[in-house]
């Protein structure tokens, strides 16, 4: 049993740093300056309905002082503004500017171009099983993780 838990174990943290650091690397070879924390936290608010910081903050599990300090930076490097809605001006909403859309592209490219390679040359698609160890991992790592943010 210890061997296949240091496998497991070697297998998580080899892939997760394998694509942050591919995917990084990506970035810069396209010009892009930004921390993958930072690129991600772009993804949310692109993928967050409606887009404030509350919202942006539990879609990336952090708190919002933390969002806070990155948003400060994105904006003043461009990639995100603030605004307010004219229904409801107690809210400040977020919204990628063209430099941030253009970065999301880039990362959305990426993310696109790894898994087609990755059903391509593995055949993923085909194999049921892998597909469904793989979902059950991720659900083990989200229920664990709101199991301890709720006590």
């Amino acid at each position: 049993m210890l061997k296949a838990k240091d496998i497991l174990n070697e297998l998580l943290v080899n892939i997760f740093n394998y694509i942050l650091n591919i995917e990084s690397l990506n970035l810069k070879k396209q010009g892009v300056r930004l921390s993958m924390n930072e690129v991600h936290i772009l993804e949310a608010i692109y993928n967050t309905d409606p887009p404030i910081m509350t919202n942006v903050a539990r879609k990336l599990l952090i708190t919002v002082g933390t969002l806070t300090t990155a948003i400060d930076r994105l904006v003043e490097k461009g990639y995100v503004e603030r605004y307010q809605n004219e229904d409801d001006r107690r809210r400040v909403y977020l919204r990628l500017t063209e430099k941030g859309l253009k970065t999301k592209e880039i990362h959305d490219a990426f993310h696109e171009d790894m898994i087609e390679n990755v059903i391509k040359d593995l055949k993923i698609d085909e194999n049921t099983e892998l597909l469904i160890a793989l979902e059950n991992i991720q659900n083990y790592f989200r229920d664990k993780y709101y199991a301890r943010i709720n006590k």
